[in-house]
């Protein structure tokens, strides 16, 4: 069995000097500021993205970067399609506005869901952490252990539900796909209920609407704390740390699926060098601080630190490979641009 195992790559701390201006009107050689700091969040309230808004709402403010509070704008539709398309058609050059990101919107990228525009229409900026992919239940469900849901897959797969936030070949699909591939069982045989982010499948699992949540396990852990769902698997290489040191992985449980999700943010294509200038070094300052640090662990995020043209690069690639992993599963044509 091939391992499918899709690490994130490297630490950078890069700092660059923002260009200060006196004037609000920012110019093509200066810029002090947003005038009304916004992160956009491509989903409704409750999941990953708005997770990863509200984390550089408190890290910008509690670093000191930001005197004005950053508002989260909420914008559902396609999985981040309707955000990504606000900014690159209608948008471009908004330099107040940060878009979060995830491993899923590389993947919908990879796929063409984003429609004509690919993933060098934006200006990637800084990634700011990671988490890991996993299968929950609710607390009270008769399935007790990744073992029991293989089990119940094995001998019906249309009678076992998974909620996940996106469609088919999105990434919460992805991973439990891969699961299902690595027991014997074919994904089409799932029974797979698509909603438009994270907060959605973990409701509809609590209220018993569906049997299996698939969504990060940032996601999943404040209503595992509070003891309403039942965490099967997380799909790291090891057990991680803090509040999760008891959730068991799927490679220990004998299923050698791992799938970890980077969080970050993007901008519009015309946005003036320097305000992107202002914008890297400003996460730059953040990510290096202690305080940042201390708000992402308790987001349960993992360290990952990358901005600018690395970022850039990491995304190209990522981009690359799981368009070739979407063709393995019948998703898109691997010779696909």
């Amino acid at each position: 069995m091939n391992k499918l195992s899709y690490l994130a790559l490297g630490l950078s701390a890069l700092t660059l000097t923002a260009c200060n201006n006196a004037n609000e009107t920012a110019s093509a050689d200066e810029f002090s500021g947003p005038s009304r700091p916004e992160c956009i969040a491509p989903a409704k309230p409750g999941g990953g993205f708005d997770l990863t808004c509200k984390l550089a709402q408190a890290g910008l403010r509690d670093t000191g970067i930001l005197s004005d509070p950053m508002r989260v704008t909420y914008m559902p539709g396609g999985v981040g399609a309707v955000a990504y398309n606000k900014i690159v058609a209608n948008d471009r050059s908004n330099e107040d506005a940060i878009v979060a990101f995830s491993t899923g919107s590389i993947l919908n990228l990879s796929q063409g869901k984003f429609g004509k525009f690919t993933e060098k229409d934006v200006k990637w900026l800084a990634g700011v952490g990671t988490d890991y992919g996993a299968i929950a239940v609710n607390a009270d469900s008769p399935i007790k252990d990744l073992a029991g849901l293989v089990a119940e897959l094995k001998s019906n797969p249309k009678a076992v539900s998974f909620a996940a936030g996106g469609s088919v070949g999105g990434q919460d699909w992805m991973q439990t796909a891969i699961l299902a591939k690595a027991v014997g069982v074919n994904p089409s045989d799932m029974t797979y209920v698509a909603m438009e982010g994270g907060g959605e499948a973990i409701t509809a699992v609590m209220g018993n609407h569906v049997t299996v949540v698939s969504a990060g396990i940032a996601e999943i852990m404040p209503q595992a704390t509070a003891g309403k769902l039942r965490v099967l698997a997380v799909f790291a290489d090891e057990r991680l740390g803090g509040s999760m040191a008891d959730v068991p992985t799927a490679v220990e449980q004998g299923y050698d699926v791992t799938w970890p999700v980077v969080r970050g943010y993007y901008m519009g294509p015309d946005v003036s060098p320097a305000a992107y200038d202002w914008w890297k070094a400003s996460f730059d300052k953040m990510l290096a601080d202690p305080k940042f640090a201390e708000l992402r662990e308790q987001q349960e995020l993992l360290p990952f630190s990358m901005t600018g043209e690395e970022l850039e690069a990491y995304v190209y690639k990522r981009t690359g490979e799981l368009r070739e992993l979407s063709a393995e599963y019948g998703l898109v044509d691997a010779a696909a641009k």
